[in-house]
C-alpha cells in the first residue's frame, strides 16, 4: 500500500474516532431520512424554521456544556428561564428594553452564583442543589406573575428576533456567534483548559495551582445568565411572558450535550459536539411534526433515539478499549 493511501487511511481513522464526526454523520442520516419521508423537510422555509427552533435550547445548552464539563449538572435552567422571563416582563413595564434585559440576565446569573457557591464552596451535590433551585425558581415565577401570563410586552421587543442581517435572522446569528465565542474560550484560554481539568481530576487541578473554586462556580453563573438570554428570545417572539416558560428545557439541554459527546462525569466534550446535538434534537422534533406524529408519542420517539445513540457510542468505545 502506498504512503499516500496509508496517510489517507490514518486520517480517516482519526476522524471516525472523533465523536463529533460520528454525531455529524448521525445528523446527516437523520436529515436524509426525514427528507425522504417528508417533501417539506429540506425546503428553505423549514431549514430556517429548524435554525430558529435551535436558538433557545442551543443557548441554554452552551451553559449546560460548561457545567457538565466540570462534572456538575444544572437541573434548574428551565425554571430559571421561567422566573427570569417573568422578571423581564415586569421590568419592561418600568424600564427601557436594554435595562430590562440586563436586569433579567443579572437575575439569572445571581441564581447561578448561588447554585455554584453551594456546590463548589460547600461541597453539596449539584444534582440536589439545582433540583432545589429548580423548585424555588418555578415557585417564584408563579408568585411574581400572580399566576398569569404577562402579555403587554412592547412590540419593539420583536425586533430582537425578526431583524435580518443579510437575510439571516438576528437570533440565528447570535447563536452562531455565541458558539464561536464558547468554542474559542474552551479551546484557547486558560479558563477553558481549567474547566476541562476540573472535570477530569479536581484534586490534580487544585494541586497544579489552578483556581478551582472560581472556575467551578463560573459555569453555573453563565448557565443561569444564558437561561435568561434564551427566554428573552422566546418572549421577543411571543410578546408574552408565562411562568411556565422553560418547562423541561433542562432535559432538552442535557440531552443535546450528552448526544454531542460530553461525559456526565466531566472532563470530556466539546462545544461543537453540543451544537450538533442541538441540531439532532431539533431535527427529530421538526421531522416528527411534519410527519404528523402525535405530540404524546414524540417524547417516546426522541427518548428512544437518544438512548440508542448513547448505546451505540458506548459499544464503539468498548470495542476501541476506551
Amino acid at each position: 500500500m502506498s504512503t499516500n493511501a496509508l496517510s489517507a487511511r490514518s486520517i480517516m481513522n482519526g476522524l471516525t474516532r472523533r465523536l463529533e464526526i460520528r454525531m455529524l454523520g448521525l445528523a446527516l442520516v437523520i436529515a436524509i431520512s426525514l427528507s425522504l419521508l417528508s417533501p417539506y423537510f429540506l425546503t428553505a422555509n423549514n431549514i430556517f424554521n429548524i435554525l430558529d427552533q435551535s436558538v433557545v435550547v442551543g443557548i441554554v445548552a452552551v451553559g449546560m456544556t460548561l457545567v457538565i464539563l466540570t462534572g456538575g449538572i444544572d437541573l434548574s435552567v428551565g425554571s430559571v428561564a421561567g422566573m427570569t422571563g417573568i422578571v423581564l416582563g415586569l421590568a419592561l413595564q418600568q424600564m427601557p428594553i436594554p435595562l430590562a434585559i440586563l436586569c433579567a440576565v443579572l437575575t439569572g446569573a445571581g441564581v447561578g452564583l448561588v447554585s455554584g457557591i453551594l456546590t463548589a464552596y460547600f461541597g453539596l451535590a449539584a444534582f440536589v442543589v439545582t433540583l432545589g433551585v429548580m423548585a424555588i425558581a418555578r415557585s417564584l415565577a408563579y408568585i411574581f406573575s400572580g399566576q398569569t401570563a404577562i402579555s403587554n410586552i412592547p412590540e419593539a421587543m420583536s425586533n430582537i428576533v425578526y431583524t435580518d442581517v443579510f437575510g439571516i435572522p438576528s437570533n440565528v446569528l447570535f447563536l452562531v456567534g455565541l458558539y464561536a465565542v464558547a468554542w474559542a474560550y474552551l479551546t484557547y484560554t486558560k479558563g477553558g483548559r481549567t474547566i476541562y481539568a476540573i472535570g477530569s481530576n479536581k484534586e490534580a487541578a487544585r494541586a497544579a495551582g489552578l483556581n478551582v473554586l472560581f472556575y467551578s462556580v463560573l459555569p453555573y453563573i453563565l448557565s443561569g445568565a444564558l437561561a435568561a438570554v434564551a427566554v428573552t428570545f422566546s418572549i421577543s417572539q411571543l410578546l408574552s411572558a408565562d411562568p411556565l416558560m422553560g418547562n423541561q428545557m433542562e432535559l432538552d439541554a442535557i440531552a443535546a450535550v450528552v448526544i454531542g459527546g460530553a461525559s456526565l462525569f466531566g472532563g470530556r466534550g466539546t462545544i461543537i459536539g453540543t451544537l450538533i446535538g442541538v441540531l439532532i434534537m431539533v431535527m427529530i422534533r421538526n421531522g416528527l411534526n411534519l410527519l404528523g406524529v402525535s405530540p404524546f408519542w414524540q417524547g417516546s420517539a426522541i427518548g428512544s433515539i437518544i438512548i440508542l445513540a448513547l448505546l451505540v457510542e458506548r459499544l464503539i468505545n468498548w470495542r476501541s478499549g476506551r
